[in-house]
């Protein structure tokens, strides 16, 4: 009998990202559901579990874009693609990150210029002064 490594390799590869990329899908969809994850952030993660499904069980795809990229092994591609949506998924979440930062940065200088103000006010009224 003739063993063939590279080919029970390869559907190995398939059947484990096929898998991975089922269960992240499901993961995605029922943190959606539960409202632990937003829909904006959510499509990044569809979109990337979608490319590498749609690569993983499409060999012919797979094995072309390969080929014009200059990659050798075909399935190494699919390690690629999943490291290069994983920068452009973290890319996302530091912009949104340092968004974020810059609304509390705001929000705190607001809200210390509102309670110095109440402070004003509270020390007028307790002094009789007159507002304004």
């Amino acid at each position: 009998m003739v063993h063939q490594p590279d080919v029970y390799s390869l559907t190995v590869l398939q059947s484990s990202v096929v898998v991975f990329v089922l269960f992240l899908m499901g993961f995605v969809v029922e943190a959606i559901r539960r409202g632990r994850l937003k829909e904006r952030y959510a499509l990044l993660w569809l979109a990337a579990a979608g490319v590498m499904l749609l690569l993983a069980t499409w060999r012919s795809l797979l094995d072309r874009i390969a080929v014009f990229l200059g990659v050798f092994y075909g399935p190494s591609l699919l390690f690629l693609v999943a490291l290069l949506f994983l920068f452009a998924i973290l890319l996302h979440f530091s912009l949104v990150v340092s968004e974020h930062r810059d609304k509390t940065r705001r929000l705190t200088q607001h809200l210390a210029l509102l309670t110095h103000e109440v402070e004003r006010l509270r020390k007028q009224i307790a002094g009789g002064e007159s507002l304004g």
